[in-house]
């Protein structure tokens, strides 16, 4: 059983050492709702829990200058679109799309705001290891398009095209180690799959040893809340999970975006687990379209199978997307990293939001 420590104020230890990986981040304070932020766009995982530790952990910062709470909210950014320029036509006013430029100035933003980031099975395995102060994020890429990301050969070798979203994110990671070079990509493997050079294995295996993780979106992006029949779902769900397969032997894909944001409600058992073709698959987390930060996987209001996503800033922002939420959301709503993987850590007046069943061994810390 997962012990509880009451901890009412911790002596300081190394704390500007510790804690100056986020420093900045504590600047941020409750905006001004009516402003807008400055954004003028936007290894297969493990499911088994992270083992129990064996020894108390004594606090390595001044918790009460840190103020952690592991029970707050993260954002999961959706993007879709990149391009190096935008026009817009009917039917489409860019409001998802993105322009190389703006996802370069939206990096560093994002990084002195204090947020760094995560994988999603990090969220659903409740392992989540960013420094002390910081703020975890997800990003989450829909469709496999190639302004995501592409191969080009360069001197011989297939890399990232650097003017993709990948490409953009290794330069940043290159100055900027501790952002973390972390992202899922939801794709579609009966359609267009980042359309460049190599073969899609290649593309797919890339990602998967840069530390990525690729998600389920179907074979072709059907809309799941017009099927009729189990048979279909099952088809579109397990035949991208075979077809993954035989790209990437042995990856089995977690996750799964909900095309269009749409659920099906009486088949959505099968969205969730099936089998098909001899291949089993099972989808521990279903991201939706919008509108709001979802909740931290240690909370009893978390819900891995309905969670909630912020929409990139496009080139026609829009309510709930990300530029409207930054300012809004306060710091302290937020989830504030402890520092410590093996811990969970929240003020004791979020000690009752806590579902303990959710630790996944990790120590509980009540301040």
């Amino acid at each position: 059983m997962t012990k509880y420590l009451a901890i009412f104020l911790a002596v300081s230890i190394s704390v500007s050492v510790l804690f100056s990986g986020c420093s900045n981040s504590q600047k941020l304070a409750k905006a001004d709702d009516g402003a807008r932020a400055q954004v003028t766009a936007s290894s297969t995982p493990s499911a088994t829990p992270t083992a129990k530790a064996t020894e108390t952990p004594k606090p390595t910062v001044d918790l009460a200058k840190v103020k952690p709470n592991e029970d707050g909210k993260i954002m999961v950014v959706m993007f879709h679109n990149f391009v190096q320029s935008f026009t817009p036509k009917p039917g489409d006013n860019g409001e998802y799309t993105t322009t190389f430029d703006d996802f370069r100035k939206l990096l560093p933003m994002l990084y002195d705001k204090g947020y760094r980031l995560i994988n999603v099975n990090d969220y659903l395995n409740n392992n989540i290891n960013v420094a002390a102060g910081c703020i975890p994020m997800m990003f989450t890429f829909d469709d496999g398009t190639a302004g995501q990301f592409n191969l080009v050969e360069e001197n011989g070798k297939l890399v990232a095209n650097k003017q993709s979203a990948v490409g953009i994110l290794e330069e940043f990671n290159r100055t900027h180690p501790d952002f973390g070079l972390k992202a899922t990509f939801y794709v579609n493997l009966g359609l267009n799959t980042f359309e460049g050079k190599g073969t899609v294995a290649d593309r797919l295996k890339y990602l998967v040893d840069e530390g990525f993780e690729i998600g389920n979106h179907t074979m072709t992006h059907i809309h799941l809340n017009e099927q009729k029949s189990a048979d279909n779902i099952i088809k579109e769900v397990g035949g991208n999970q075979k077809k993954m397969l035989e790209l990437i032997p042995g990856y089995q894909m977690k996750t799964l975006a909900l095309p269009f944001g749409q659920a099906t409600k009486d088949l959505q058992g099968y969205v969730v687990k099936g089998e098909y073709s001899g291949v089993k698959y099972e989808n521990f987390a279903l991201m939706e379209v919008g509108a709001g930060p979802t909740m931290s996987p240690v909370s009893k209001k978390s819900n891995p199978l309905s969670m909630s996503r912020v929409r990139a800033t496009g080139m026609k922002p829009v309510d709930c997307d990300l530029g409207w939420w930054l300012p809004r959301l306060s710091r302290d709503d937020q989830y504030i990293s402890d520092g410590d993987p093996n811990t969970v850590t929240v003020p004791k007046s979020k000690e009752a939001d806590v579902d303990k069943d959710r630790l996944k061994g990790k120590q509980l810390v009540i301040y």
